[in-house]
């Protein structure tokens, strides 16, 4: 059980009681900031309000208990929405729920095989690709309920949402869009005016007062979705199925990548605030087990809320425990609050969500990239984005790794070079690798490779010449970190055409992990023991040896 470690379990054991009140306000803090996106994100997913809430309560718990982050708050994001508005479409609540479950058991073989590592080498152009795209699926749903547009249900795709919003675009509602722009200036004035001001929450008790007292004419969750429940989510089994199971797969691969990397960027953003390292493999389990549950209490699927988990540590939380608190928190709202929550403006919240889908698309940064970076990672960014948009979100990331990983190959093999020696003097004797003149015995040709000998730079290897003027190939491999078994065949094949022309081929100052290789293949019993030296001063006599013997 070595791989089960919960922070929660760890804290309590130099747990002070001065740090109790603290983490206290920050978790009441934090469920004020969860209380109104947690509704706007379920509404956004295609779900009813209180769905959200019950993920804050069930999943933000079980995050916290058994995470592998002091501090990172569990709940719905904004980053699986597009997947979950996708899957109720095409599945129904069922569907999510054995979604939600299958990604939840996912991420805990994830975390189990320790993955949770490897995530961080996604490169950062594909994150801004994809977090992009979700923010243009976002903003592309809110603009009905901003507008007040007369129209039907939303299509699912996030580029037929924005067609059927321009068809509809002549019945937009005054009034709605007022609120919407009310509740929009309240948010950003906050935002750069008093950060530690809620600025959701203040939106919403804002435009719902106005919308009450004047007794205006638009949309609110109770006109939408009629009362709101104000229990405790029950406890149900979704009906299981293999055919479903395998139809839903995808998705629910999907929705733990999202959640995984969402998760563990958030848990990054906190380490940096509060000086702690988060677990990343336990933060994986930890997920994965909310996500379970979540799926049996019909709740929204839960992911580390990078703006949440940071307001945490900023308002003094330091362990898990406000984690739970803010749990805690929003169930008594949902107790003994929600009707309340009916009377809010849908222009409300989509104008809050617009506002995060705007913070989601990073355009800041993607200007920066696109001016400073690369091309070729500006190129990777945009094509994640793209795919995101015209497809899914799974593609996307699939579309990134393949563009960044063959990007990647080629700067590798630009790094791998093969070149020839023609030195001939002395030099210094107290180094017996130094690049200084060396004496080059008669057909002797030496080559210096540096970098790593991999498939993609193959081609490098190729201008090696072998022919009967030629009686010593020297490979001076010092500078070669690693070899794959695409390398090993070139050495192989080197080594047969040498064979041919009575060439010796010579190997100086190899590596461990290539000579591991080889000696795997048992390519040095081939070559020769003799023929594998310690330094080019070896490799050199080793030549004038073979030349004076004529073998």
């Amino acid at each position: 059980m070595n791989f089960f470690q919960p922070k929660l379990f760890s804290a309590l054991k130099t747990y002070k009681i001065k740090q109790l009140p603290k983490d206290i306000i920050a978790g009441v803090i934090v469920a004020i900031i969860a209380f109104p996106l947690s509704i706007a994100l379920a509404i956004a997913s295609g779900m009813s309000p209180e769905r959200g809430l019950y993920s804050a309560i069930v999943g933000g718990f079980l995050v916290s208990f058994f995470g592998g982050s002091r501090v990172n708050i569990g709940g719905v994001t904004a980053a699986t929405v597009m997947t979950v508005f996708t899957i109720i479409s095409d599945y129904g609540l069922a569907g999510l729920a054995i979604a939600s479950i299958m990604a939840g058991i996912i991420l805990i073989i994830m975390g189990l095989l320790k993955l949770g590592a490897f995530l961080k080498y996604i490169p950062r152009t594909i994150t801004l690709g994809f977090t992009a795209a979700i923010g243009m699926g976002i903003f592309s749903g809110q603009l009905k309920g901003f507008f007040g547009l007369d129209m039907g249900d939303l299509p699912v795709k996030t580029l037929d949402k924005f067609v059927a919003t321009f068809k509809n675009i002549t019945t937009i509602d005054i009034t709605s869009l007022i609120i919407g722009v009310v509740a929009m200036a309240i948010v950003l004035i906050l935002q750069k005016k008093a950060p530690k001001i809620p600025n959701s929450l203040v939106a919403i008790i804002v435009t719902t007062l106005i919308v009450q007292v004047l007794k205006l004419d638009v949309a609110t969750i109770k006109s939408v979705y009629g009362e709101l429940p104000s229990h405790f989510p029950k406890f149900e089994v979704p009906e299981f199925s293999f055919e479903l199971i395998t139809e839903l797969l995808p998705d629910a691969f999907t929705l733990a990548i999202l959640i995984a990397i969402v998760t563990l960027l958030a848990c990054v953003v906190t380490d940096s605030l509060n000086g702690h390292r988060h677990n990343s493999n336990q933060e994986l389990i930890g997920q994965g087990i909310a996500n379970i549950f979540c799926g049996f209490f019909g709740a929204a699927p839960v992911a580390g809320a990078v703006a949440r988990a940071s307001s945490n540590v900023k308002s003094g939380g330091k362990t898990p425990i406000a984690g739970l608190v803010h749990s805690v928190v929003v169930l008594l709202i949902l107790l003994f609050m929600m009707p309340l929550a009916g009377f809010i403006p849908i222009p409300t919240l989509s104008a809050i969500l617009i506002v995060v889908s705007y913070n989601m698309c990073n355009i800041k940064e993607i200007l920066y990239t696109a001016k400073n970076a690369p091309k070729s990672d500006f190129t990777v960014l945009i094509a994640t984005l793209i795919a995101g948009v015209a497809v899914n979100l799974l593609f996307a990331v699939e579309v990134g790794i393949v563009i960044a990983a063959l990007l990647f190959l080629g700067r590798m093999s630009n790094v791998t070079s093969v070149s020839e020696w023609e030195y001939i003097g002395n030099d210094a004797a107290s180094d017996k690798d130094a690049t200084n003149l060396k004496k080059v015995p008669e057909r002797t040709f030496v080559f210096e490779i540096s970098g790593p000998m991999f498939f993609a730079a193959r081609d490098k290897f190729a201008n090696i010449p072998t022919n009967d003027k030629i009686s010593v190939i020297i490979l001076r491999m010092r500078s070669v970190p690693s070899m794959d078994s695409t390398a090993l065949f070139f050495m192989e094949e080197l080594y047969e055409k040498c064979m041919k022309h009575n060439i010796t081929l010579i190997i100086s100052h190899i590596q461990e992990q290539p000579l591991t290789v080889m000696k795997k293949a048992g390519f040095d019993i081939k070559l020769g023991t003799e023929n594998f030296c310690a330094n080019i001063d070896t490799a050199l006599a080793r030549a004038e040896e073979v030349i004076a013997n004529g073998y």
